[in-house]
């Protein structure tokens, strides 16, 4: 698996090296750097990474300024040339605290860190919500407040009891990215919350007054998965 990070630091040299040993390993894929805490926030309030290089002290807001701020939680690896930071670092439960300089051997230990927790936390976590892209923003959409979502060419339309959310993707990435427990398609432009479900007539559903169509191809699975009897 590979993993979307971007390095926040003020020193080229210090981002060049960590750059290198990221290729090197051939699991990191580094999207961007920032030389501030304040520019890589605009960055990060619209796009998901799995991963934060991040050091501490910086021009402005520090390392921890930054994630005192941010809107999710992607995995933390803290590098600074100090010490002194330690115990904040484990208050705010980073995955791993690289002191500079610091070895291609001892980063790697903490891309295992990375890995190990991953794991972890995709065992245990809840999937009960998904993150979207809308309104130049990153929303936080609780599964169970999505009543259905509804393909728009290049886009989809999230549906929710009191909003709808527009963003740029598709039903068919979409299909493997939501709780599959939860939603299913129904249709090639509809996925919906089967719990939301008020009524099934012939090949018609219906959501809160929508009615969506249910291909024959996805009925009996529709069927089955609302457990009729």
């Amino acid at each position: 698996m590979k993993y979307s990070s971007i390095i926040v630091e003020d020193l080229q040299a210090a981002a060049d090296f960590l750059v290198k040993f990221c290729e090197k390993s051939g699991i990191i894929n580094v999207q961007a750097h920032f030389l501030n805490a304040e520019d890589a926030l605009v960055y990060l309030s619209e796009n998901l990474v799995d991963l934060i290089f991040l050091d501490v002290e910086m021009p402005g807001a520090s390392g921890f300024d930054l994630m005192d701020q941010l809107v999710y939680t992607p995995q933390v690896i803290l590098t600074t040339s100090k010490t002194e930071y330690a115990y904040d670092a484990f208050q705010y439960n980073v995955t791993d605290y690289l002191k500079k300089p610091f070895t291609y051997q001892r980063f790697l230990e903490s891309i295992q860190k990375v890995e190990k927790k991953k794991a972890e936390d995709d065992s245990t976590a809840e999937n009960d919500h998904i993150f979207i892209k809308a309104d130049g923003k990153l929303v936080r959409l609780q599964n169970d407040d999505i009543l259905y979502i509804e393909s728009m060419g290049d886009y989809v339309k999230f549906i929710t009891a009191d909003k709808k959310y527009i963003t740029h993707n598709t039903i068919k990435n979409l299909e493997t990215k939501v709780d599959g427990l939860r939603f299913m398609k129904v249709h090639r432009s509809y996925i919906v919350n089967l719990s939301r479900i008020d009524d099934i007539q012939e090949n018609m559903l219906y959501i809160k007054g929508a009615v969506i169509p249910i291909s024959k191809a996805h009925k009996s699975r529709v069927m089955q998965k609302i457990n009729v009897i």
